[in-house]
């Protein structure tokens, strides 16, 4: 029995289901089948309509080996790449870390993001102040776990 997932946000549900449609949109401007398509890819044709359809239980592998199919695979390297939160609250130096973050890339000090650390900084700090989580262990505080229905035995 296939495991199950952690449920998404709806938000986020939605962005898998869009790029679950570009997806499709992409093979059909291709003009391949569907069949043509889960052949190439390695799966079950199945497997392919619950990717096109923004499914959360396929993989990232089935995901990735679709836009080789397509020869969109590139388009992935563009995911997080930017990551204005991640660099502002890196920026920000909160309290508890053990250690200073030190930078692993040069920095260009005229490029648009380095501009815009200061100001991605100081709204890491505004929002941590009005209560905002700092740690992993925050965020986990504020989610509530979801206990699955006893399953009944036949």
């Amino acid at each position: 029995m296939a495991k199950k997932t952690a449920p998404l946000l709806p938000s986020t549900d939605a962005r898998l289901r869009q790029l679950g449609d570009r997806l499709r949109l992409a093979r059909l401007r291709r003009r391949l089948s569907a069949k043509q398509v889960a052949e190439r890819a390695g799966m079950a044709p199945m497997t392919l309509r619950g990717l096109e359809r923004g499914g959360s239980g396929v993989t990232i592998g089935a995901y990735l080996s679709v836009m080789q199919v397509l020869g969109v695979e590139e388009d992935l390297d563009l995911l997080a790449q930017a990551d204005p939160v991640g660099r502002a609250l890196q920026d920000a130096r909160l309290p508890g870390h053990g250690r200073a973050i030190t930078r692993t890339q040069p920095s260009s000090a005229g490029s648009p993001a380095e501009r815009a650390r200061p100001m991605a900084a100081e709204k890491a700090r505004e929002w941590i102040g009005k209560g905002g989580f700092a740690s992993a262990e925050a965020l986990a505080r504020l989610i509530t776990p979801v206990v699955p229905a006893a399953k009944k035995r036949r």
